[in-house]
């Protein structure tokens, strides 16, 4: 059986709103969360260092991270609305999940959760912890 993913209220709220204020070009943060045994709990956006922001890309240099075990993933924006993996978001997956968000950027309905192979995964957005 498959984990869960858990993003928190303020997690999709902070991915929809930088989403939003790069469109049309492509966002990406990292997702900083908790491994735990039923479920994967996302409860942190982090801007990637020296990220650049493109019209049909964005990416980040990978070597320039600190080593982080709380990373578990990215998120990034499709400002065409499909929320879908490419080939190339595939090729450069980072982490244990990949979270599209897609035009309009409006709810949880402009977003996707998906694992490496680019298969979906069910996910569900929990309050924020205290």
């Amino acid at each position: 059986m498959e984990k869960t993913i858990c993003l928190t209220k303020t997690v999709l709220e902070s991915i929809l709103n930088y989403s939003k204020y790069l469109h049309p070009k492509e966002g990406i943060l990292l997702l900083r969360g908790k491994n735990l045994k039923e479920k994967l709990v996302v409860n942190e956006v982090v801007i990637p260092p020296q990220a650049i922001h493109g019209e049909g890309f964005s990416t980040f240099p990978v070597f320039m991270l600190p080593f982080d075990p709380s990373i578990v993933g990215s998120a990034h924006s499709h400002p065409s609305g499909i929320l879908k993996p490419s080939i190339q978001d595939l090729n450069h997956f980072y982490g244990k999940i990949m979270v599209i968000v897609g035009y309009p950027y409006m709810s949880e309905r402009n977003i996707a959760v998906f694992n490496r192979k680019g298969q979906t995964l069910k996910h569900e957005i929990i309050p924020d912890e205290d």
